[in-house]
C-alpha cells in the first residue's frame, strides 16, 4: 500500500499468496459465545485494506476500522506513519458480538486468510514496521486466548519460517483517514487490491463458508 509504482506492486509477490493460505486449527482456549454487548478487538497484519476487508465479511462482525496502532496520537497520520518510525503499525479495529463469534474465531481467521505471520516488519510488497503482524489484545482474556492460540499454532509447525506476530498489549486505536476506511468496496479493480487483497476475501469466502456473511459490516 506504500506509494510504489503499480508495476511493481504487481510484480512482487502478493501479500498472502493462494499457496499460504492455510486453514488453521481452530483455537484449544477460547471464550464460549456468550451474551455480553459488543466487544472488540484490534489485529495488524500489513496493509489495512484486506485486513479490514476479511473482517467486514465475518458473521457476527458489526464494523471493522483501519487505523493505526503503537504510536502517539499525533503520529496516526497516514504520511507519517509511512515512514516507519512512529510505533505505529496499519491495523484494523473489529467490533464483534460474542454472542455469535469469538476471540477465537477471529484470530483464526487473522492467521488462515488475513497476513502472512511469518513475514517480519512486511507484507507482500510492503516493506517497514508498519506493516508488521502484531495483536493489541484489550483485556487479560483477549491476551490469554492470543498467546495460547499462537503457542498452538507454533506447537503444530505448519508455518515455516516461525510466526513473527508480536503481542503489544492494548494500545490506543487511532481510526485513518476516513478515505481508507472501505477501501476495497470502493476500488475493487484497483491492481493492488486486485492482486494483494482479493485472493484474502476469497480465501475466507474458501475456507470459512459457514462465517461468510454476504452483507459487509458498515
Amino acid at each position: 500500500m506504500k506509494p510504489v509504482l503499480i508495476a511493481l506492486a504487481l510484480l512482487a509477490a502478493p501479500a498472502v499468496a493462494a499457496e499460504r493460505m492455510i486453514l488453521a486449527p481452530a483455537p484449544a482456549v477460547d471464550a464460549p459465545l456468550a451474551k455480553g454487548g459488543l466487544q472488540k478487538a484490534v489485529f495488524a497484519g500489513g496493509c489495512f485494506w484486506g485486513v479490514e476487508a476479511v473482517f467486514e465479511r465475518v458473521k457476527g462482525v458489526t464494523a471493522a476500522v483501519s487505523g493505526y496502532a503503537g504510536g502517539a496520537r499525533a503520529t496516526a497520520v497516514y504520511e507519517i506513519v509511512g515512514s516507519g518510525m512512529t510505533g505505529h503499525a496499519e491495523a484494523v479495529e473489529v467490533t464483534y458480538d460474542p454472542a455469535q463469534v469469538s476471540y477465537g474465531t477471529l484470530l483464526r481467521v487473522f492467521f488462515s486468510v488475513a497476513h502472512d505471520p511469518t513475514q517480519l516488519n512486511r507484507q507482500g510488497p510492503d516493506d517497514g514496521p508498519q506493516y508488521r503482524t502484531a495483536l493489541f489484545p484489550r483485556g487479560p482474556d483477549q491476551d490469554r486466548i492470543a498467546r495460547a492460540y499462537v503457542a498452538q499454532l507454533e506447537r503444530a509447525g505448519v508455518w515455516r519460517p516461525r510466526i513473527v506476530t508480536t503481542f503489544e498489549g492494548a494500545k490506543p486505536f487511532y481510526p485513518a483517514e476516513s478515505y481508507h476506511q472501505n477501501y476495497l468496496r470502493a476500488h475493487p479493480t484497483q491492481p493492488y487490491i486486485a492482486w494483494n487483497d482479493m485472493p484474502k476475501v476469497e480465501g475466507f469466502r474458501r475456507l470459512f463458508p459457514a462465517l461468510w456473511n454476504e452483507r459487509p459490516a458498515a
